[in-house]
């Protein structure tokens, strides 16, 4: 089964082309970071628009890479949520539109089942079951996951997501955007020693998080500080160090209370070296996408879309995302 995967929930648009058989054929992607830097975040109209004027010519492309023309496509698959409105129906309605003129069947694919199925596209995949640690800008969550499209949530965040407190935190540093991967190159050059910032929630049972608190510690000591590059430096270091550290000891947690022995990280923050050693040094085999598939990208979408297809999942020639869209709610695959 060859299937089209759209991705199109945020500020990246991403095609893919998978095949059941052959495993992934083609994919393309395109940021759109440079348009919102001048905001300094996502604006969601615009992001709708940049959508519209990308999805069709990336398909193209990808197509040709395949090798593969319109009507070699078995099935189609895109992001139906969670995400931003806008952006997330223009994937939508590219994507079932398509199939009902090629007579194919479409499916909705939850975002975040996408992130979680990621390392599954690597040459060595996790076996199931395992605990996931989905970390981005958007979400911070410990799911168990005991069979595909059976998930548990063991942990979330109660406030801003991991990826958010590393942007925000960037920005009252005076990094541009996005901030978090600027915030982790610039802690490279900080003294682990000059400051030691809480972790929060550690000390209460159970994996859930708390990252806002950060931020303003984060801002706290900056304002305290003498404002030098070498200030900046440590507490971008001692921000990077807290987070990780909560993470590492929730992921632990989370291992513990399941008795899993494989833990899967996936999502933007997963990108962040610090994290990955720490993470490597768990009693568990740990799992990690290839970088490019960190961030929000067309294969994931048309590899989770694959499992839902041949499962025989199919959509109604309706057009609805979900902007908000629980991943328990999910049918087991």
């Amino acid at each position: 089964m060859r299937v089209l995967g759209i991705e199109s929930s945020c500020d990246e648009t991403g095609v893919a082309v998978y095949d059941t058989e052959q495993g992934l054929l083609a994919h393309q992607l395109f940021s759109q970071v440079k348009m919102h830097a001048e905001y300094g975040g996502v604006v969601p109209e615009l992001a709708s628009r940049d959508h519209i004027r990308r999805v069709v010519p990336l398909t193209r492309a990808a197509l040709k890479d395949a090798g593969l023309n319109m009507e070699d496509l078995d099935g189609i698959a895109y992001t139906s949520g969670p995400g931003l409105i806008g952006a997330l129906m223009t994937g939508a309605a590219i994507g079932r539109s398509l199939a009902w003129g090629l007579g194919i069947p479409a499916v909705a694919v939850h975002h975040m089942e996408g992130h979680l199925l990621a390392p599954m596209l690597e040459e060595n995949p996790p076996e199931l079951p395992f605990v996931a640690l989905l970390v981005s800008g958007g979400h911070t969550l410990l799911i168990d996951v005991p069979k595909l499209g059976e998930y548990t949530v063991l942990g979330e965040s109660v406030d801003d997501a991991a990826g958010e407190a590393f942007d925000k935190t960037a920005k009252l540093l005076g990094l541009d955007y996005p901030g978090g991967p600027l915030l982790a190159k610039l802690a490279e050059q900080g003294d682990p020693a000059a400051y030691r910032f809480p972790r929060p929630m550690i000390d209460r049972p159970g994996c859930d998080f708390s990252f806002s608190g950060l931020k303003t510690f984060s801002r706290n000591t900056w304002d305290k500080s003498t404002k030098t590059d070498a200030d900046k430096a440590n507490i971008a270091r001692a921000f990077e160090d807290a987070v990780v550290d909560t993470l590492f000891i929730k992921c632990r947690r989370a291992l513990e209370q399941s008795g899993r022995k494989t833990l899967v990280v996936a999502g933007g923050v997963g990108a962040n070296k610090r994290l990955r050693e720490r993470l490597q040094t768990l009693k568990a085999e740990v799992f990690f996408p290839r970088l490019e598939f960190c961030t929000d990208n067309g294969a994931m979408i048309a590899y989770a879309g694959a499992l839902r297809l041949a499962a025989g999942a199919c959509e109604e020639p309706v057009i609805q995302p979900r902007p908000r869209w629980p991943l328990t709610e999910l049918e087991t695959i």
